[in-house]
């Protein structure tokens, strides 16, 4: 047998919830040909290419020793705004390091297609300019196809997309604060269609976001009909305490498309959720979800601190609007005292001193109250400013809501990584490494064929990633060689890139792309369409 890459002596966790069992994993022509015994003997041409097969002998142009490691089909980030990013190595080392082969982007209804005007492409750029940032191929008007095309071999990760819904509508609509009347609500589904055509992996929807926050359940509903199976994915209405208002909405839009549901980032109290969960079920609604085993969020200041009546959606107006009214603006933020300290700053152009800082100490350095330096911020900074903020719930309980919320069977895992600024979350650069170090060799939240399953099968199902999510005969070589005493994040909250530990070799479509922790140079990594 001649195989292009051989993996001996490993532990291969396939991803269909059997327990690890002791194989090696031979590939050729981008996929696994075997799983199994290949032995005796393996041997390594001096050139290494495959030589002659003499007697049944198997030879490898590569063999990576994997003993004492476990060897898992690739991981899937549900929930990454790589949008941009993905296409500089530093960050596809970040993602591969932690056993990631695969980013879902489009996410939370923001992203830059479908667009067919320059303003719809700006302002997707400008409004969420602090979580995707600026993509470096792309600086007008761009289609499904075109941006899939850009990603295709000119990275080490694979990618897929999803139809962002607050772009499709401000690109129809701009930022109406209304329903569509019937010729917008035909042209935006019209784009949803061709966007499915193209390539789209599903649609999402960010609903505390602007223009999605003023999108009903019927608008929503009529876009997600021609899913066909595909996912609705959606930043829900409401978190935590609200989060009933959010899970209602979303199971209605399901049930009324006939669609698929997945909630991006479900966090907040178990008991709070997982009843929802089971609720949602009992009406057959098929639902998914994602999370990152962490306490704090990060966004846009924006989101986090302008009250309804700023139109977020124009950042002109937004401005203008906050050097207008500032002591309308006083009013709304008097009850933030307690919220100033949980909110450090992720990115702020032009104020990169304060990257790091909680807002209160950026804003004594500044000479500024709190409620005066965040307006100036948001206003010197036209809205583009980032930052990673505490929840209420943070603490042993909230771990423990973490933990409980994990074992649902409808989990994947979603970095929800953001890259943008100086001082950004360390989800992005940690948040796998952390579920396999920490949940399940540290606390057995998983056991490692239940996180196979969760972090790499299920999601390649989820989103019909062709031919992943599994190391079986014949399915597409994305490869991770884990160190199961080893694997950990690094990263932590003071120091957010540093990258994770434990996994030192990836294959994607069966080429090497990292190597002794290493990355290669090599870019196989597809724009996937869905199966």
């Amino acid at each position: 047998m001649n195989l292009d890459v051989l993996i001996i002596g490993g532990w291969v966790v396939d991803g269909t919830g059997a327990p690890p069992f002791r194989a090696d994993v031979g590939i050729a022509d981008g996929r696994i040909a075997v799983v199994g015994p290949s032995r005796p003997p393996v041997t390594q041409s001096p050139s290494g290419e495959p030589g002659p097969d003499p007697a049944g002998e198997t030879r490898a142009a590569a063999v990576i020793d994997a003993t004492g490691r476990y060897v898992l089909p690739g991981l899937v980030d549900c929930h990454a705004h790589g949008d941009a990013v993905v296409l500089a190595p530093e960050i596809q080392l970040a993602a591969l390091r932690q056993g990631v082969t695969t980013f879902v982007l489009g996410q939370d209804g923001l992203s830059y297609a479908p667009t067919t005007t320059k303003a719809g492409f700006d302002y997707a750029s400008r409004y969420f300019a602090a979580v995707n940032g600026s993509h470096p191929g792309v600086d007008g008007p761009v289609t499904v196809a075109e941006l899939l095309d850009g990603y295709d071999r000119a990275t080490a990760v694979n990618t897929a997309y999803l139809l962002p819904h607050g772009t499709i509508r401000f690109d129809v609509m701009g930022a109406a604060e209304r329903a569509p009347d019937a010729a917008e609500l035909r042209a935006m589904r019209e784009r949803v269609e061709r966007g499915l055509s193209e390539g789209a992996a599903g649609l999402s929807s960010g609903l505390e976001y602007a223009p999605g926050r003023y999108a009903d359940a019927a608008e929503l509903a009529h876009l997600c009909e021609p899913l066909g199976g595909l996912p609705y994915v959606t930043h829900m209405r409401g978190y935590g305490a609200s989060a009933a208002t959010g899970m209602a909405e979303a199971a209605e839009i399901g049930i009324r498309a006939g669609a698929p549901v997945h909630i991006s980032h479900y966090h907040g109290p178990a008991d709070t959720l997982l009843p929802l969960l089971d609720e949602a079920r009992r009406r057959d609604v098929d639902l998914s979800f994602d999370t990152y085993p962490y306490l704090r969020s990060s966004t846009i200041l924006a989101m986090v601190l302008l009250p309804p009546w700023v139109p977020a959606a124009d950042p002109d107006r937004a401005v203008a609007a906050l050097r207008a009214e500032p002591e309308r603006l006083a009013r709304d933020w008097a009850g933030f005292a307690d919220v100033w300290g949980r909110i450090t700053l992720s990115h702020a152009p032009g104020f990169e001193w304060a990257e790091g800082l909680t807002l209160p100490d950026a804003a004594g350095r500044h000479g500024m109250e709190p409620a005066e330096f965040a307006r100036t911020l948001l206003i010197e900074t036209r809205l583009e400013a980032g930052c990673v903020a505490a929840r209420p719930d943070e603490g042993p309980e909230g771990e423990a809501s973490i933990r409980a919320i994990l074992r649902d069977p409808g989990h994947t895992g979603g970095s929800d990584g953001i890259y943008v600024g100086g001082h950004p979350h360390p989800r992005g650069f940690g948040a796998f490494a952390r579920y396999l170090g920490r949940h399940v060799r540290e606390l057995g939240d998983l056991t490692w064929e239940q996180a196979t399953v969760h972090l790499a099968s299920h999601p390649a199902r989820r989103f019909r990633l062709p031919d992943r999510g599994l190391l079986r005969r014949g399915q597409v070589a994305d490869v991770i060689v884990v160190d199961p005493l080893r694997v950990a994040d690094t990263a932590t909250y003071e120091n957010p890139r540093s990258l994770a530990v434990g996994v030192d070799d990836v294959l994607v479509s069966g080429v090497p792309v990292l190597a002794g922790g290493r990355l290669t140079g090599a870019t196989p990594g597809r724009a996937l369409r869905p199966a």
